[in-house]
């Protein structure tokens, strides 16, 4: 006896919601490091919000993957990194250029 099966319709993947700074778009974070740069104290706390908030992603992401997910570089290091590349992607959000720090230099996928 032959059974036919047929396909199941595949839903695409949705990812997981983003909370806080991560949703942020680039350009927002400019602003803060321009703003931190400028001397400007309301924009250093600005800064230090998408500071935490990347300290938080960095740390669960290597506690999850068992692994130092920047490879020795630290969270200063890698907002600079994150800094440059907004200069490039600014409609882009700041998990857009967290992951592709991390994607980098941990070679994640």
């Amino acid at each position: 006896m032959t059974l036919l099966l047929a396909p199941l319709p595949v839903k695409a993947e949705k990812l997981p919601p983003i909370w806080g700074y991560g949703v942020k778009t680039c350009t927002a974070f400019n602003a803060a490091v321009k703003g931190r740069d400028a001397g400007d104290d309301l924009q250093d706390l600005e800064y230090l919000r998408y500071k935490d908030w990347l300290t938080g992603f960095v740390t669960g992401l290597n506690l999850s993957l068992g692994k130092d997910v920047l490879v020795g570089a630290d969270i200063d290091g890698a907002l600079n990194r994150i800094a440059a590349w907004c200069k490039g992607h600014e409609k882009e959000d700041f998990f857009s250029a967290s992951m592709d720090l991390v994607r980098m230099l941990g070679k994640l996928r």
